[in-house]
């Protein structure tokens, strides 16, 4: 891999931890702001627009970006030019025509989600107001997604990177300033405050495109200079073209539309159910946790594995084609195994330090912290969601990723109601860790048919790596009971911010000693971190 390349991951990746780590960052202030109801209100508005979203998109910018990147390798820039030029225009039209089916459809959609008239502070009325703010984001997403997969095609990660730091930037800021005005300067209602938190997708995507413009313009005297082709055109007609390109796009958008389409069926089962349940004065409460507050806290450990197991799946798709099966079986090893040894204490720790960690991103609320113990664990399902999906693409098995998925949204949906109704927020984590579970399960079996992958070699460094967990759990719990003696998380963030630091600092150091010592950091990350073998080869 060419080190253009490799620099251009790095800051495409680089770029969107920061835009996550500002996502996971900003809810603070938003909580504190909106509360629960607002939180509710806030998620059956965004629930709608990130389906919408992944429709009107259709994988397009990812297909695109492949699309470029093949035919500006053997020189033909002109298809790659054309494609470009075919791919804005399909993507203004499905960006404009799923802003007006989602702006008509709020009262249907609102209605769906709430199932009455009115739950709690929250009304149909409420709810179709924030459908409708959020949408207009629509016209203007696709279009800047699909501008930078072209940009991708060219080996230019950049202007990704830096439009999507700069699009999650103006949006927090409008968000939180908007959400401000309207409830502490202008004494606006709370549905007012939510309608503009959801509009700030709209206005951080005029920002992320306008950083997209900039970079065109000092680019293209660039991407002129390749108007000249090396190749006779192959002067494709538009059918074959988006045939070629669905043939990209296809698998990639559903399984990218995985956990938007759990939290859809959460938003339009969850407050119902509970209202079934005989729950109706907590419903939107609960939901609120359940679907909007809980997810950021674990999604940034799970970003972390899953990015280090996603960049193998390269290798994997290349020693699969050059029929290297004892290699594809090694590299998914190497992801799996991954996954575990960074997901694992990640979980065991948020479920030990559920109090004072909820305590620090949101309020002292023992419904909270009880359903971040439940919610946790299921961390590590997406992370082996995501990663068992792009083995089985990496192995040309598309469509076993597309079936995965399907069953364990037919579980989901089957079961999360009657969950919901008898176990509440639990009911629900409980359906989607069903669902989850039941995809990776077909995905091992599948990579085991098809890749002859065997699990014995998992199941050793599970158990231990299990047993390391174990010990660093200890750690943390004894830290955490002798700093309750004279600290008490309940009495502010900064009492949870003493605690949280010190037991994480501890439990990651006795983690990370007992893992350097046992070699098992080396054989996990060596390949990256090549000190890491500098020092194994010094001990030997």
């Amino acid at each position: 891999m060419s080190n253009k390349l490799l620099r251009g991951t790095l800051v495409l990746t680089l770029g969107t931890y920061i835009s996550r780590i500002l996502g996971m960052i900003y809810i603070i202030p938003f909580y504190a702001l909106v509360g629960k109801d607002g939180g509710a209100l806030y998620q059956i508005g965004y629930a709608q627009y990130a389906v919408f979203l992944g429709i009107a998109t259709m994988g397009f910018p990812q297909a695109v970006s492949k699309f470029v990147s093949k035919y500006n390798s053997i020189g033909d820039y002109a298809t790659s030019r054309k494609m470009f030029r075919v791919g804005i225009s399909v993507m203004f039209l499905t960006g404009v025509l799923a802003f007006i089916i989602l702006y008509l459809l709020a009262p249907v959609l609102a209605e769906s989600s709430l199932g009455q008239r009115e739950i709690g502070n929250t009304t149909v009325d409420d709810a179709v107001l924030v459908i409708r703010m959020v949408s207009l984001a629509l016209i203007v997403v696709p279009i800047m997604s699909l501008i930078r997969g072209f940009f991708q095609g060219h080996q230019s990660m950049g202007p990704t990177a830096v439009s999507q730091v700069i699009e999650q930037i103006v949006r927090i800021a409008f968000l939180l300033v908007s959400a401000y005005l309207v409830l502490k300067v202008f004494d606006g209602s709370l549905v007012t405050a939510v309608g503009y938190s959801t509009f700030a997708a709209f206005v951080g995507a005029i920002g992320g495109l306008l950083v997209l413009f900039a970079y065109w313009q000092r680019r293209k005297h660039g991407l002129e200079a390749m108007r000249e082709n090396l190749v006779p055109s192959e002067d494709m007609p538009a059918g074959r073209m988006f045939k070629e390109l669905f043939s990209y796009a296809g698998p990639f958008v559903f399984v990218g539309l995985a956990i938007p389409l759990y939290t859809y069926i959460d938003t339009n089962t969850f407050i119902k159910s509970m209202v079934e349940g005989g729950f109706k004065e907590t419903a939107t409460g609960i939901f609120s946790i359940v679907v909007l507050y809980l997810p950021k806290l674990v999604m940034i450990p799970v970003s972390l594995a899953t990015a280090f197991g996603l960049t193998l799946v390269p290798t994997i798709t290349r020693s699969f084609t050059d029929k290297n099966m004892k290699l594809v079986n090694k590299q998914i090893d190497q992801a799996f195994q991954i996954i575990i040894f960074l997901t694992l204490p990640a979980i065991v720790g948020l479920v030990i330090l559920s109090e004072p960690a909820y305590m620090l991103f949101y309020e002292n609320d023992p419904d909270g912290a009880l359903l971040l113990r439940w919610f946790a664990p299921v961390a590590i399902l997406f992370s082996f969601f995501t990663v068992t999906a792009a083995v089985l693409q990496g192995i040309n098995k598309q469509k076993l990723a597309v079936i995965s998925l399907s069953l364990g949204l037919i579980i989901k949906l089957a079961v999360n109601a009657p969950l919901i109704e008898a176990y509440q927020g639990v009911g629900s984590i409980l359906a989607t860790a069903l669902g989850f579970g039941a995809s990776i399960l077909y995905s091992f079996a599948m990579i085991r048919r098809h890749a002859g992958y065997s699990f014995k070699l998992l199941f050793k460094r599970t158990v231990f790596i299990g047993i390391l967990t174990a010990f660093m759990g200890l750690v943390v719990s004894v830290t955490q009971s002798v700093l309750s003696i004279f600290i008490e998380y309940s009495d502010g963030k900064m009492q949870s911010v003493i605690i949280l630091l010190i037991a994480i600092g501890l439990g990651a150091a006795a983690y990370l000693y007992a893992a350097h010592r046992s070699h098992l950091l080396e054989k996990l990350l060596g390949s990256r971190f090549s000190f890491l073998n500098r020092k194994k080869k010094a001990a030997e």
